[in-house]
């Protein structure tokens, strides 16, 4: 009878264990000196945990031409942040393939001996915000939770957790943690025509607009710092050729050369964007290399 009592209780232990390693668990902390940049993964058991980048992308502040304005915020934000000072939640946005994201990834290599560290979260994985605040907040570094192409559809629940991180939840903001997102549209949330019948009109003309739309507007507007980025002309994107030409080890003279070419690149992807000139750079310089 003892001998049976002890396979049931080892059988009733393995199942236990089993049914451990299915729940969800307590997000652990990485090894923080492992990178300096970590992404937020969620497996397919429903444990999420924060991998190290082991290539971060060596991009500088001064690779980067044509948006020295937005430059200017950005990094001054950013100093703010790492020096202790008060700063803001940012949310970078405009024209696609001017600098965004890279502008970000710039800082972090610029202020990473200075204890700047950037966790990066996808959209569907916004509701464990909460959860990485936590594992980081009392943590000496400072942390950039970093969403890259931010936008929502209807009904998306990551949408009202953001909110109650930037500024919303009975906690209070954890001082060495910031949001630095991107995105192609202000607003975040797709608008519709129709809801401009929500707008009233006050009898001395005041127009007020309708709670559908404030919903809307609320969650940019808990970004304390704006920063639009626009579309590049002409010659601001053959800067940007010659920038990125430059430090792919292209001689002055073949630069001047690939000007007709860069054009025609551009016209054929319908874009004169940073993007499209770094990717010109990168065809330009591997064919005459080899």
């Amino acid at each position: 009878m003892s001998d049976r009592l002890e396979q049931v209780l080892a059988r009733a232990l393995q199942v236990l264990d089993r049914l451990e390693a299915v729940l969800p668990q307590p997000l652990s902390a990485p090894d923080w000196k492992a990178s300096v940049a970590w992404r937020y993964r969620k497996r397919s058991s429903g444990h999420g945990t924060l991998d190290p980048v082991r290539h971060v992308a060596g991009i500088t502040l001064g690779d980067l031409r044509e948006i020295d304005p937005q430059k200017e915020k950005i990094q001054r934000n950013t100093e703010q942040f790492v020096s202790g000072q008060p700063a803001n939640n940012v949310l970078l946005t405009g024209a696609r393939g001017t600098g965004k994201s890279s502008l970000i990834k710039a800082c972090l290599n610029e202020y990473s001996p200075r204890g700047l560290r950037l966790i990066e979260v996808d959209k569907a994985d916004l509701n464990d915000l909460p959860d990485i605040v936590e594992v980081v907040a009392g943590r000496p570094e400072k942390f950039m939770v970093y969403c890259d192409d931010l936008s929502f559809e209807e009904g998306e629940s990551g949408y009202k957790a953001l909110k109650s991180i930037l500024d919303g939840s009975v906690a209070a903001s954890t001082p060495n943690v910031l949001v630095y997102a991107t995105s192609n549209r202000r607003h975040l949330l797709p608008e519709y025509m129709k809801e401009n019948l929500t707008y009233t009109h006050t009898e001395d003309g005041e127009v007020h607009p309708g709670e559908v739309v404030e919903e809307k507007i609320s969650l940019s507007e808990r970004f304390g710092l704006w920063v639009s980025f626009y579309p590049f002309t002409q010659d601001e994107y053959l800067a940007i050729c010659a920038q990125w030409l430059s430090s792919l080890g292209v001689s002055a003279a073949a630069i001047e050369a690939a000007r007709p070419e860069a054009l025609v690149w551009a016209l054929e992807r319908g874009s004169r964007s940073g993007r499209v000139a770094y990717q010109f750079a990168r065809d330009f310089a591997g064919r005459h290399a080899a």
